[in-house]
């Protein structure tokens, strides 16, 4: 990283958008610092596939932040006792996080700002979209506007951008852009309940979405699986 080098600052969660996304702002010459959360999901092994693609990605600095989004559940990803469904469901389903994609990127402002760095980066796609609205272009785009009139940065200074570039992408062609940058997805987890190797259930909406996504871009899905997938 050269002292004029932008910075700035992507959301990692090691699953595939965000190495993508990760990927893309290496590539548009960022000095990227990633940033992901230990928030009480089901597993760890998302935070190891961060920590691997940040280092394969070249981040200059990888930072975990803790939070307990457990101790109020109402997600499948954060309480034990809602299962993962293994089939699709309609509306908003129960693997939706309350309001994490706005915690997330409040502190990833606050890190931002501290960094001088007036980019972040987030995978959130609407293309594939699973029914989640904190992954709508109208939501990134309020909380953009948010950014800058919350901040000493927004009011005082160039203000802040929050990119989404796999926005309107649909997952083969975000499959086929991160080969392109050299994206190993080899390294990253998308299963909401992987195990403790990182091998997928082959059944959940993340799995199903990702696997669609390699049979439609025509290359070889990396993902392992639990030995009961079929």
């Amino acid at each position: 990283m050269t002292d004029k080098q932008k910075k700035a600052v992507v959301l990692l969660s090691g699953g595939l958008d965000s190495a993508t996304v990760l990927a893309i702002a290496r590539d548009r010459g960022y000095a990227c610092h990633a940033l992901s959360f230990d928030y009480g999901q089901r597993h760890d092994v998302e935070l190891q596939a961060s920590d691997r693609v940040a280092h394969a990605l070249g981040a200059v600095e990888h930072k975990v932040l803790s939070l307990d989004l457990g101790s109020i559940g109402g997600s499948a990803l954060t309480d034990m006792a809602i299962d993962v469904p293994n089939e699709s469901t309609e509306g908003i389903p129960v693997t939706y996080v309350p309001a994490r994609n706005t915690v997330f990127l409040s502190l990833a402002l606050g890190w931002a700002e501290v960094l001088g760095a007036r980019d972040i980066f987030i995978g959130v796609n609407a293309v594939d979209y699973s029914g989640y609205p904190d992954c709508r272009p109208e939501f990134i785009e309020t909380f953009e506007h948010l950014a800058n009139l919350a901040t000493k940065a927004g009011v005082e200074d160039s203000g802040f951008c929050i990119q989404a570039p796999l926005i309107h992408m649909s997952k083969a062609e975000i499959i086929h852009m991160g080969i392109d940058l050299g994206v190993d997805y080899g390294l990253t987890v998308s299963c909401y309940q992987a195990d403790d190797q990182g091998r997928a259930c082959g059944h959940c909406d993340s799995c199903r979405l990702r696997a669609q996504g390699f049979a439609e871009a025509g290359v070889p899905d990396p993902t392992r699986y639990h030995s009961q997938h079929s």
